[in-house]
């Protein structure tokens, strides 16, 4: 039998919102996996209508939530509790992403997940985790961050710590959680049971130290890493330039240091003494960097700059701003900006998936489900509901859903 996707065939219960869980559980359902989103009734997720909206619905909610059905439920009552521990029964997976604690007053704990689907992998994502001393904290992705000590790491060193513009700890973090939920797959394909995970933003963040941690331990804390601005530490030339007209970044091991001396015509670099060893060039860098600007900024065009750098086969790359990488000729072409069509929002450009398998298709055309919408369909052919039972819970305020607009309904 040809499989359609590499998933296919994966039933996954998602409890998730905002970001890294539902990030997590839009990869799998790019990768064909069946996924319940389960909205907690009556509002449903929380960034269903958060930031700009098209259409009544928010950007951000359509982008994580491609693919995904949607169970709009009331857990609180008998009826609806019945109806998930049914559905426990029925998946592979089970993902939440609460604050540590509230899916065990849901009635979904561990406990409860393994008593009713041994065979179930259930995975937590939060931000500190479920056990340890911040545990019950509340917390986002820059939370995270900041008790990493990655924080600390950005930005000008006589200026306050940065952040970036972008959900790095959350993506970052669902695609650990895809990581260990695969495993965990796989570990019960080869005959083991259902397998408990439990995945941090803080975990994740800290896993990102390149070589600072081992190198302060290491030096007994007379090694401290700080923030250093638009240079890294670890080496140099390596970081952001002043170009004739633009930002460049170039990163020079070694070896490319000497094609860079021979490309900027200036072979006297090589033999310097500040500059003719790795160690040297970074305790002289800022004698170096300056150098490396002025020549810049002496060449024709930033263009120019990069094919010469390009052809010595130097590491470089000019700093794009977000709507000149979404044009970007490779991104495109790879799919990494793609263009979708999202019912009552139109199309528009987002992140396609970045996991790539030779044998299976790139690109799906998923839709972001409306609240609720699929309540029949999830209740029928998981569970074996008809039309009326169905109805009669939705009257019973069991189920919710919300009106989707004329013309919009999915496809089955």
């Amino acid at each position: 039998m040809t499989r359609k996707h590499i998933l296919a065939g994966v039933k996954v219960l998602d409890f998730t919102q905002h970001v890294a869980g539902p990030s997590c559980t839009r990869m799998m359902a790019e990768m064909g996996a069946e996924i319940i989103k389960v909205e907690l009734a009556p509002f449903g997720d929380q960034i269903r209508y958060v930031g700009y909206q098209k259409g009544g619905r928010g950007l951000y909610f359509l982008q994580q939530n491609r693919g995904k059905d949607s169970l709009c439920i009331d857990v609180k009552t008998e009826k609806g509790k019945e109806i998930l521990y049914e559905l426990i029964k029925k998946v592979d997976v089970l993902i939440e992403n609460f604050a540590p604690g509230v899916i065990g007053r849901l009635g979904c704990s561990w406990e409860v997940v393994h008593e009713l689907n041994p065979q179930c992998v259930m995975c937590s994502i939060s931000t500190f985790g479920q056990t340890g001393p911040l545990a019950d904290l509340p917390g986002f992705d820059y939370i995270g961050q900041a008790y990493s000590g990655i924080t600390s790491l950005i930005g000008e060193a006589d200026k306050p710590p940065s952040i970036p513009a972008a959900a790095i700890g959350d993506t970052m973090t669902g695609a650990h959680a895809l990581a260990a939920i695969n495993g965990a797959l796989f570990h019960r394909a080869m005959g083991g049971e259902g397998e408990y995970i439990d995945v941090t933003l803080l975990d994740s963040y800290f896993h990102c130290h390149e070589m600072y941690v081992g190198m302060y331990s290491a030096s007994d804390g007379k090694l401290a890493p700080r923030r250093n601005g638009s240079h890294q530490r670890l080496g140099c030339p390596m970081g952001v330039f002043q170009g004739k007209d633009s930002h460049i970044m170039i990163i020079a091991t070694h070896p490319q240091w000497q094609r860079l001396c021979d490309v900027m015509e200036m072979p006297e670099l090589r033999t310097d003494p500040r500059f003719e060893d790795p160690n040297n060039r970074i305790r002289h860098r800022h004698e170096l960097i300056p150098i490396i600007e002025a020549w810049l900024q002496s060449q024709p065009s930033d263009k120019g700059t990069i094919a010469k750098l390009e052809k010595a086969r130097i590491p470089i790359a000019p700093v794009l701003s977000l709507p000149e990488a979404m044009d970007h000729p490779h991104l495109v072409e790879r799919g990494t900006v793609r263009t979708v069509t999202q019912r009552g929002a139109g199309t528009f450009k987002m992140p396609g998936m970045p996991l790539r398998f030779g044998s299976f298709p790139a690109e799906n055309d998923l839709e972001a489900p409306y609240r609720g919408e699929h309540n029949l369909k999830v209740l029928s052919e998981y569970l074996g509901y008809n039309e009326a039972q169905v109805a009669a819970l939705t009257a019973e305020g069991i189920l919710l859903d919300e009106e989707v607009p004329d013309g919009e309904a999915a496809a089955s």
